[in-house]
């Protein structure tokens, strides 16, 4: 089977490169400019933030926010605030916003077409004063550029490329947008729809499932660290012991060669595709020989269904449990 996804999309964008020498930074004193409080006026404020190259400082709320990691957008379009830039994933190639955020966008943004090149120069142009790039891949060398541009929010500390969490990156983003309160009531929301949805199936807890992305003659699977793995985890399913070893907390995904994927059986498996190659997903006779499919345990998600799981931002999980729990809860029945 000819199967279309590459690695380079299995990764979303891991290792950014870069287009530009070094660059003067825009100052936070344009915060003032733009109608934000000074410093010494807002509370909370300076914020400091440590992640995984240093510590941030933001002096005073944010209101020109550039976004450059792929699930960012979400939690600061619920937040109120406008963004200049978005990448997003790959299957939403306008604007990279799902349809659970796309009509909170009022003004134009630049659409920065790819997650792993893009030009530091454009970025300078638009004078942010924060730059989010919580959800990304950015190493220490592209961090320091970006860093004279304006104050970066990075990954936290420990984690992976791509593996902030969704609460944690939520409060960090409201915390330098002066709106704490508002960003614990968008996490609150977000986590009862785990919690309702997980008390109205108890059937998930403790059963084993998989989130898989076929490429190359190949899968991943999403590990809990990965927004992926984690929407399924909130829902209390767990990984198969076998997979469940061969997760270093290295990476966000488990990749299984072709010789092993029947380590791909499981109570439920989640096959993540575009909508076009769907038939050719379902006719893979490798999956077709699997228990989990023989038994109707497979679920195919549609792009939008994909993408809620993919971004798992505090905007696209009550999209996502509402559209996907009854085919899980079909799937295992």
């Amino acid at each position: 089977m000819s199967l279309l996804l590459n690695r380079r999309r299995l990764l979303a964008g891991a290792g950014l490169s870069i287009a530009g020498a070094t660059l003067t930074a825009c100052g936070s004193s344009e915060s003032t400019a733009d109608g934000a409080e000074p410093a010494s006026a807002a509370a909370g404020f300076p914020f400091r933030y440590r992640h995984a190259f240093g510590e941030t400082v933001v002096e005073a709320p944010a209101t020109r926010v550039a976004v450059l990691g792929v699930t960012d957008a979400d939690p600061l379009l619920a937040l109120g605030v406008q963004p200049l830039t978005n990448t997003g994933f790959t299957f939403y190639p306008e604007t990279g916003l799902g349809p659970w955020a796309a009509d909170l966008l009022t003004g134009d943004l630049v659409k920065i077409d790819s997650d792993t090149e893009f030009s530091v120069e454009q970025i300078a142009a638009l004078r942010p004063n924060l730059i989010l790039a919580l959800v990304s891949g950015i190493d220490q060398a592209l961090y320091d550029q970006l860093s004279r541009i304006a104050p970066v929010l990075a990954r936290p500390v420990g984690s992976t490329d791509y593996g902030t969490d969704r609460s944690a990156n939520t409060l960090t983003i409201a915390a330098a947008l002066g709106r704490t309160e508002a960003g614990q009531a968008l996490v609150d929301t977000a986590d009862a729809a785990f919690t309702d949805a997980a008390a109205a199936h108890p059937e998930f807890a403790g059963r084993t499932a998989l989130v898989a992305l076929p490429y190359q003659g190949r899968y991943g699977v999403f590990t809990p660290g990965d927004a992926r793995g984690a929407f399924m985890a909130d829902l209390g399913f767990v990984l198969p012991p076998a997979v469940a070893a061969l997760d270093t907390g290295d990476s966000f995904f488990i990749d299984l060669s072709a010789e092993r994927l029947d380590l791909l059986d499981a109570d439920l498996l989640v096959v993540l595709t575009d909508d076009a190659d769907r038939a050719e997903v379902q006719a893979d006779p490798v999956l077709q020989q699997l228990p989990v499919v023989r038994r109707g345990g497979l679920v195919l998600p549609n792009v939008d269904e994909r993408g809620a799981m993919t971004y798992n931002s505090v905007l696209s999980v009550p999209y996502g449990v509402n559209a996907l729990v009854p085919q899980f809860a079909a799937a295992l029945a």
